[in-house]
């Protein structure tokens, strides 16, 4: 057994081309629908590697641009080989549309994986202005988002459309370093995630470990009170997470002594 295989990966889509009779709050039939969204581009990278995995739908012409059956099986491999997955609106978004166009190219789920979404982890323990990546990764980290100025707004997904390779090319920077941007938002919030995957299940080492990071740096920082017990604390000394351990420390006579409020299950 080894540490898991972590993948942060980040999704970029072409819009729906649909008919309407004006620009504001309009309802879109499906009879209204000229073009389906597809997959244009993704960014990938295993947590903690240099390599950055990229591929996209460009250089085979504006009527190729939304067939996406390719980048959607790499997409799948890299999944298959993923434990966790991190991604911002991961949950919400990416996952959920790489599903969607897995299924309808035909494609059978990869094999199962916990998914981290810095967008939810970043909402449940923060009142931050924003939890948008571009805010976290400009305030938290020394990796901000790409603006995409050369293309900006909407411009950029219009000129990929159109198979500009000038707007590709920052297409590719705009999703490399989004990816780059959302793990180091992911390593600033992991010793705050108090639910994180526990990493340390997948070696087969007999000794303490960091459930958030996987570190043996651990040094005792005392004791963790529940409602009928009490654990040992411990400082993670690699990414400052306070996991507790499991062996309940007060003696069983004592514990059956205890009380509960009506409140606990």
């Amino acid at each position: 057994m080894t540490k898991p295989k972590i993948l942060v990966i980040d999704i970029e889509t072409a819009p729906l081309v649909s008919f309407t009779w004006g620009t504001w709050d309009q309802n879109v039939g499906l009879k209204q629908i000229a073009e389906e969204w597809s997959i244009l581009s993704y960014a990938a990278k295993w947590l903690g590697s240099s390599k950055i995995l990229y591929g996209d739908t460009s250089g085979r012409g504006s009527r190729f641009i939304r067939d996406d059956k390719a980048i959607t099986e790499q997409i799948r491999q890299l999944l298959d080989e993923a434990d966790i997955v991190i991604a911002q609106n991961g949950k919400k978004f990416d996952m959920r549309k790489i599903n969607a166009r897995m299924i309808m190219h035909g494609m059978l789920p990869p094999s199962p994986y916990r998914v981290i979404d810095t967008l939810l982890e970043s909402r449940k323990y923060f009142a931050f202005t924003s939890h948008k990546l571009g805010w976290t990764s400009k305030h938290l980290t020394d990796s901000p988002k790409d603006e995409h100025k050369n293309f900006p707004d909407f411009d950029l997904w219009l000129e990929c459309l159109q198979d500009n390779p000038k707007a590709w090319t920052e297409m590719k920077k705009y999703n490399i370093r989004d990816i780059k941007a959302t793990e180091k938002v992911y390593l600033k919030l992991r010793p705050w995630i108090t639910n994180h995957p526990n990493v340390t299940i997948y070696d087969d080492i007999a000794k303490a470990g960091c459930p958030n990071c996987g570190s043996h740096r651990l040094k005792s920082d005392g004791l963790r009170h529940t409602q009928a017990t009490t654990y040992r604390r411990y400082l993670c000394l690699a990414c400052g997470a306070r996991p507790r351990g499991k062996v309940m420390l007060l003696p069983l006579a004592v514990r059956r002594a205890k009380l509960v409020g009506q409140g606990t299950a």
